[in-house]
């Protein structure tokens, strides 16, 4: 009985406290629980008969009731409530009470000095005063609202006109009544107002000024608006490029400080969301030079900021510069005609086809003036209602009314100073101030309205309506996209919440939103495989020839012929050849075949393999020619060198150059090593028809001072290549047995030096076209080796087999000669062998000539003992008697004649 008794009391205990004190109702999947009316009133359920009402438990979601109060009494509080989705009743913090009505001659005025512009260049008044007025109407129905007051409505017509403003503004101030707030109309009226109020500490509350600067605080300490902020699109932007991913953004704006202000604080925002604004230009009245250099700079993303008649000239030039498309994004204002591409402008000269075609696809952002939901206000009207009402009382048709679209504002800002005068009053019983005391010089009411519009949050027909902290609304903005010619809507946003609501409804001519810059694909330059593979199979054959030449060398270093052309030399050379040919093969590897971190060793692979080859192979050469043209070109001070060679001179002034080349390089790599550098292109464009474009790169082995290196090492290199030619030049007709192939190694340095000294500024010239540089120098390396192994070791391998001469080392006594010319070589020993005999030969003869002259000596000493001296001959003839024996001998070729005295 006792579980009984309190099922049956339970609703008792459970009744919310919006309806005469009880609790909030259980939220529940099913919808709303029942709830009960206040004293004294009733709830009417649409749709539902009482017998209907006791047969249910609960409401569906979005289900809506309205408290009804008896007899003279009025509801105080919310009037309707809603089925949320969670299961409660909206507004259950706020208790609705049924209270008896105070007559209305009984309340106090409270008066409101608006400015309405009727005409000028912007005439909102036209719809916004009747919507204040029809806005005072409701307020002062309410008796939950300033119960004790009535708001008072006394008004001018402004024109738009900041002088006209001030002509009224004076009379506001200095003409009874006192006004508690002043309410201005457009952005350069408010901004006057605003300025003046603070001096008489008066709030003001502006229904249609959408100007940045009037958010400044300090300059605007008392200002509020119902209107928002043209900087309000801005958030809604950022949102849209942060959903499509873009981080590159260019704009294009007005020369007016609304637009400039606007500008600046999507610039802050943008910075703020990681996004950069590329490229910003700005145009007085002629927007055709910042159009092209908007197509010059390949913006894609482009926010416009102008009034209407000068979109009509920007997408004019637009459609001229071809800046639309699939390509192409563009941001514009949202209040601008639905048509205004379409309307006739004398001041371009394109079609209304072009200019339909130039727009297609833009975004537009546009304040939510309107709630675009279905729901009751703080008023007890849906958004569609207040319209329908508001239409009866205007007197032409909305589109031709001034200020249509902002009267929801106007109205919304009625209702946020009564509900701020109410806080401030302390209505609904609560302790609070008198409104009626409020003067000019009593700062503390304003300071307690300013906390109370402050903080400020209902829901209006133009939607929620809150302020932020410099005095704007927050409010919702529409998105629309053009499709097809006409605006479609395709999401709000609610910068308070950060709440995008979006109806994937977008359509794009690229069937996707585009890239906010050209895609740049980052593509290598390899080097051609098929080269590669070429010249690396030929680097190979010559290394196997210089093995096979190294071994043969080796193999008959016994043969004098071999020793005769310093076989150690010949060795170094091979080996050069083969180190030199080894660096094709990191001078072709590439990204295609490493990786990043091993391309450094694959530089110094290059560096160290042909300087050391070049230092062998060339050194080797150019040792030998050095030391025949220094023995040879001086005759009489170079005998005796002629006659011994100290091989270790030789192999000494190959280490030098190799050392040179040890250290130079290794000074090289510890100072200043070689890495790997980026080589970028001009972009190219891909044959397709897509938004990308391809930028070329090339990998570099470089180090910082790179051709302060190459200098030094070119330049040292360099001389010695032409010296090597000096030499060879000088000492071509030499010949000698100690060095019997300097002729062949002439022609080698001919040959290095020559493709060397080409090879080198070439390859530095075609350095960015990787297969013409790889090809020059690798075929360079590969044709010098070749040709130098060929002219130096082929020659002896073919005189060794022909002839035989590794059988016989006494034949070799007797074949000494030349490589490069046999016959000429086997013609001068046949010539110095016969002069030798031809020496001998006179040496006896010379040596029987001294002893016939001695014996000559004797007879005469002897002969002049025995007979006196015969006098001369008077007739002058000759001595008689017998020939003198010969003076000397004489040798003359192979001949020997006998000279008489």
């Amino acid at each position: 009985m006792l579980l009984l008794l309190l099922l049956l009391l339970a609703p008792l205990f459970l009744r919310p406290p919006g309806a005469g004190g009880a609790q909030t109702p259980n939220a529940t999947s099913e919808g709303c629980q029942i709830i009960h009316p206040p004293w004294e009133g009733g709830i009417r359920y649409r749709g539902l008969t009482r017998d209907q009402v006791k047969a249910i438990n609960f409401l569906p979601v979005d289900y809506e009731i309205e408290y009804v109060c008896r007899g003279e009494r009025e509801v105080v509080g919310p009037k309707v409530r809603k089925c949320l989705a969670n299961g409660s009743w909206t507004d259950m913090d706020t208790p609705s009470r049924c209270v008896t009505r105070t007559p209305h001659s009984e309340r106090r005025a409270v008066y409101i000095g608006a400015l309405f512009p009727m005409s000028g260049g912007w005439p909102g008044g036209q719809a916004c005063q009747p919507a204040v007025e029809m806005a005072l109407e409701d307020v002062n129905s309410r008796r939950d609202i300033l119960p004790d007051y009535e708001l008072k409505l006394i008004h001018h017509d402004s024109k738009c006109d900041p002088g006209q403003a001030t002509k009224y503004l004076y009379e506001l101030l200095y003409n009874d009544p006192i006004k508690i707030i002043l309410m201005p109309g457009c952005s350069s009226v408010s901004t006057l107002v605003a300025e003046a109020a603070r001096m008489w500490n008066l709030i003001v509350l502006s229904y249609g000024s959408s100007s940045p600067a009037l958010s400044n605080r300090q300059r605007f300490p008392t200002f509020f608006r119902t209107h928002p902020s043209a900087t309000l699109h801005n958030p809604t932007r950022v949102k849209l490029f942060e959903k499509w991913g873009w981080k590159k953004i260019a704009t294009i704006q007005q020369t007016t400080e609304v637009f400039t202000s606007t500008l600046d604080d999507l610039e802050e925002r943008v910075k703020e969301a990681g996004i950069e604004i590329t490229f910003r230009q700005s145009f007085f009245s002629d927007p055709a030079v910042p159009v092209k250099n908007l197509k010059r700079q390949d913006a894609r993303i482009i926010v416009g900021l102008f009034y209407e008649t000068e979109a009509r000239k920007v997408f004019c030039e637009v459609y001229k510069e071809r800046l639309f498309g699939k390509k192409y994004v563009w941001f514009l204002i949202g209040w601008y005609a639905d048509n205004w591409f379409k309307i006739y402008d004398p001041s371009i000269n394109c079609t209304v086809d072009e200019m339909t075609q130039a727009v297609e696809g833009h975004i537009t952002t546009e304040i939510v003036m309107l709630n675009p939901a279905n729901t009751r206000s703080i008023s007890n009207m849906t958004s569609q209602e207040f319209v329908e009402k508001l239409t009866k009382r205007l007197k032409r048709h909305p589109e031709e009314t001034g200020g249509f679209q902002e009267a929801p504002l106007a109205y919304d800002a009625i209702w946020a100073l009564a509900l701020a005068l109410n806080k401030t009053s302390g209505g609904g019983g609560r302790s609070g101030v008198r409104l009626e005391d409020f003067n000019y010089n009593n700062q503390t009411i304003t300071d307690q309205i300013y906390r109370a519009m402050n903080s400020s949050s209902f829901e209006g027909v133009s939607g929620h309506v809150v302020f932020d902290a410099s005095g704007s609304r927050m409010a919702w903005t529409l998105i629309e996209q053009l499709q097809g010619g006409s605006y479609k809507k395709i999401g709000y946003y609610d910068s308070t919440k950060d709440d995008l609501s979006w109806s994937k409804t977008d359509k794009w001519i690229g069937g996707s939103p585009p890239a906010d810059q050209t895609l740049v694909i980052k593509t290598f330059r390899f080097l051609s495989q098929k080269l590669f593979i070429s010249v690396s199979v030929l680097s190979s054959l010559g290394i196997v020839l210089a093995v096979v030449c190294l071994s043969f060398n080796i193999y008959n270093s016994h043969v004098r012929y071999i020793q005769n052309s310093q076989p150690n030399l010949n060795n170094l050379t091979a080996v050069g050849c083969s180190l030199a040919l080894a660096a094709v093969f990191p001078l072709g590897l590439d990204g295609y075949h490493i990786g990043r971190n091993q391309f450094p060793f694959v530089c110094q692979a290059r560096l160290w393999l042909l300087g050391l080859g070049f230092s062998l192979g060339y050194g080797s050469m150019f040792t030998k020619i050095w030391w025949v043209h220094t023995v040879f070109t001086k005759k009489e001070e170079k005998k005796e060198w002629r006659k011994t060679l100290e091989p270790w001179k030789l192999y000494a002034t190959v280490g030098l150059l190799v050392g040179m080349d040890v250290l130079t390089l290794a000074i090289w790599q510890i100072v200043d090593p070689l890495h790997r550098t980026i080589e970028m292109f001009a972009k190219e464009e891909p044959k397709e028809d897509i938004d990308v474009s391809i930028l070329p790169q090339l990998e570099h082995c470089s180090s910082k001072k790179m051709n302060t290196w190459l200098g030094i090492f070119y330049g040292y290199k360099g001389l010695l290549l032409l010296l090597g030619i000096f030499l060879a030049y000088e000492t071509k007709s030499v010949s000698t047995e100690k060095i019997n192939d300097h002729r062949a190694v002439g022609m080698a340095i001919y040959n290095v030096a020559v493709l060397c000294l080409i090879t080198a500024p070439v390859t530095m010239i075609l350095s960015s076209q990787q297969d013409a540089a790889f090809a020059f120098a690798s075929l360079a390396i590969v044709f010098s080796s070749y040709i130098t192994l060929v002219v130096l070791f082929v020659p002896k391998m073919r005189r060794l087999i022909t002839r035989g001469e590794w059988q016989s080392e006494a034949q070799d006594t007797m074949k000494t000669g030349s490589s490069t010319n046999n016959n000429e070589e086997e013609k001068s020993r046949l010539l110095e062998k016969e002069n030798r005999e031809l020496e001998k030969i006179i040496a006896e003869k010379e040596e029987r000539v001294s002893e016939l002259r001695h014996q000559l000596q004797s007879r005469q000493q002897l002969r002049s003992r025995r007979h006196p001296p015969t006098p001369p001959d008077p007739s002058g003839g000759l001595p008689r008697g017998p020939p003198e024996p010969p003076d000397r001998l004489s040798c003359d070729g192979s001949r020997v004649h006998l000279l008489y005295k």
